[in-house]
């Protein structure tokens, strides 16, 4: 009879995992400095992951949930505006602790959109996982659902451009500038949208 895999390992392990992807970058993952990193084995990795590509896919997965449990647990007070919420949100996205996750969720992207079937699903789920929980903070009074969509994929856009220029140059003052300054360009009215 096969031996159980202990699933709380497999999770151990796998958390560690994305410690080191963000650390290290994912296009030369190799399972040999992976698995001695984590103090395993490659037979070990594959024991509980069954591939590196089922591995990686793992990775990505769990990456992706650490961004959504950071969003999920921003507190945002009930009557701030899109702008300041949004704002909370930079200041989230933009901390030096989530910059390593920021360029494993860079580098997936650019290899996704290479190859989509060795990712399947990621590009998809980074544009709607982010519309679902942009759209929230971006509906003004008079909004319908599409106005709201449309103004989340403003902010994702923006946000993206800020963060991937923050993780290539590290210049915060200046981009922390550039985001107060889009901000004030920000519609704050369901007429003003309109009007574009």
């Amino acid at each position: 009879m096969p031996r159980r895999k202990d699933l709380r390992h497999r999770g151990e392990l796998l958390e560690a995992a994305v410690d080191y992807v963000c650390a290290t970058g994912l296009s030369r993952l190799s399972l040999r400095p992976l698995a001695k990193a984590l103090g395993s084995s490659p037979r070990g990795l594959l024991y509980h992951f069954g591939s590196k590509e089922a591995l990686l896919v793992e990775i990505i997965r769990a990456g992706r949930a650490r961004q959504r449990a950071a969003m999920s647990s921003l507190e945002l007070t009930p009557g701030l505006t899109p702008a300041e919420i949004t704002l909370r949100l930079w200041r989230q996205y933009s901390a030096p602790e989530w910059e390593p996750l920021m360029q494993l969720f860079f580098e997936v992207y650019a290899l996704a959109l290479q190859d989509r079937a060795a990712f399947p699903g990621f590009l998809d789920g980074a544009v709607e996982e982010w519309l679902g929980a942009l759209e929230p903070c971006a509906t003004l009074p008079g909004f319908t659902r599409e106005a709201a969509r449309s103004y989340a994929t403003l902010l994702i856009a923006a946000f993206r451009g800020f963060l991937l220029d923050l993780c290539a140059t590290h210049d915060r003052p200046r981009i922390d500038r550039a985001v107060e300054l889009w901000l004030t360009l920000l519609p704050t009215s369901a007429a003003t949208l309109a009007r574009g």
